[in-house]
């Protein structure tokens, strides 16, 4: 079995200014540069077997490249149990129809429908029965977040495991979008 999700690597210049915001909540484990990124689709634990039907659904996937900024932080939860605060993203149609090729090619590979709602985003920290009163002042130091414009011009399989500061990733595969 490989935990798996598909996703577009946020840019190092991209994330270097999203760490000065790493910070004010107590008790939260904020990501490192290298984990952020805006996930198109989350996989979970599967068989080698369905991740290589998987591998071959992705690479048949055929979009253009298209340009991305992040605008605005938010959190999942609500009061104790808000377990995640976030950069988001702007509003793109390329960005969501790149997210529903990959819903395609989950459906293609054998896997069940994504049931929730596709909300795109960079997690910037989890957290654990948080205070509230900290978590609102976060968020409303960081509401009008946004970031330069960055080229999207590939996405990648990744290889999810848990390690005692949190999930560590592994790119599996890159492929490369339409330029």
């Amino acid at each position: 079995m490989i935990r798996l999700f598909t996703a577009i690597a946020i840019p190092p210049q991209i994330g270097q200014g999203l760490l000065p915001r790493q910070g004010g909540i107590e008790g939260a484990r904020w990501r490192p540069l290298e984990a952020f990124h805006i996930t198109l689709r989350f996989v979970g634990d599967v068989a080698e077997d369905l991740a290589a039907d998987l591998d071959e659904a992705l690479a048949q996937i055929t979009a253009p490249a298209f340009d991305l900024e992040l605008a605005s932080a938010g959190h999942f939860g609500e009061g104790a149990d808000i377990h995640a605060v976030w950069a988001g993203v702007d509003e793109s149609a390329p960005l969501r129809q790149l997210q529903k090729s990959h819903e395609r090619a989950a459906r293609t590979a054998g896997l069940k429908p994504e049931s929730r709602l596709y909300t795109p985003h960079v997690t910037l920290a989890y957290l654990k029965r948080p205070s509230v009163p900290e978590v609102g002042a976060w968020l409303q130091a960081n509401n009008l977040l946004r970031s330069p414009s960055f080229r999207v011009d590939r996405f990648g399989l990744y290889s999810s495991w848990q390690t005692r500061e949190g999930s560590a990733y592994r790119l599996e595969r890159e492929y490369l979008l339409d330029v």
